[in-house]
């Protein structure tokens, strides 16, 4: 009787090992699974480079060119500045907006500072940060062809509406003028001359660009008060990268705290005192 139960002493002491084995194991394979999504993270490989790629299509006043050729605007002080806290230095990548998601999967740059909004379709391909900012679509109208006309006048099929391919701008003027015909240009000013030329009745496009535009041209494009849609703008970074999500969404945080983000942003969009700075 007591050697049986010292053997099944032993055989429960064996069991204990084998079990104490097999967690230790799976708590090694989780620590080097760890340390390897920490290595190939964005922010890990930046600080390796000491140098942050943004990607980001050129439009007013979010990236745009001044006289001297280099880029300024809203998007690129939030790049700036968060490369400067970092430590590293900037390089940005001037990407058709069409193919910037596509391009920050493959790896040409290390993450969208953009004026990106978050959408089911983009957030199905990449992941986003945390607002830093909300926006609205506005309407941009040529003046003598929509005399006198409300939002609800545009919503015919004879009214040509354009807008910037691949933008939410695209998606919320379907939505509100779905018998209107839409057309898409690659980027904003080939859709505002569009509409000076009078080849098409109205845009849609993020704000301030509307009220900027009809400032700019006043005998010819009217900016309309009404919001299409109020949108967030945010980072974007690849899929599964939780790394460069915490330290970003950190950074973003701690700038709004310090109410930075908005003096930028009042900066760009609410006064005109930069536009003597672009070419």
């Amino acid at each position: 009787m007591i050697r049986r139960q010292k053997k099944d002493m032993l055989r429960c002491v064996a069991v204990l090992m084998v079990t104490a084995v097999v967690f230790w194991a799976a708590d090694v394979r989780a620590g080097e699974l760890q340390q390897k999504l920490a290595a190939e993270s964005a922010i890990e490989q930046v600080m390796q480079r000491g140098v942050l790629r943004v990607g980001l299509d050129v439009f007013v006043p979010w990236a745009m060119k001044d006289k001297k050729g280099e880029l300024i605007g809203f998007e690129i002080d939030i790049a700036r500045q968060l490369a400067k806290d970092m430590g590293v230095k900037i390089e940005f990548v001037p990407t058709k907006w069409s193919g910037i998601i596509p391009s920050l999967i493959a790896g040409k740059f290390d993450l969208i500072i953009g004026g990106m909004t978050i959408t089911a379709e983009r957030n199905l391909k990449i992941n986003f940060t945390d607002p830093y900012y909300f926006t609205g679509q506005g309407v941009l109208a040529h003046k003598k062809m929509t005399s006198g006309w409300q939002l609800d006048d545009f919503n015919k099929p004879e009214v040509t509406i354009a807008a910037r391919l691949g933008a939410t701008a695209a998606l919320a003027a379907k939505e509100r003028f779905p018998k209107a015909t839409l057309r898409l240009f690659d980027d904003e000013p080939a859709a505002v001359q569009e509409v000076k030329n009078g080849r098409a009745h109205a845009m849609v496009a993020g704000q301030p660009l509307p009220v900027h535009s009809a400032a700019a041209n006043p005998e010819i494009l009217a900016a309309y008060p009404d919001q299409l849609l109020e949108e967030p703008i945010c980072m974007g970074v690849r899929k599964g990268d939780i790394d460069t999500l915490n330290f970003l969404n950190n950074w973003i945080a701690a700038e709004r705290n310090k109410s930075w983000i908005d003096k930028r942003r009042h900066y760009w969009f609410e006064t005109t005192e930069w536009q003597q700075l672009v070419q």
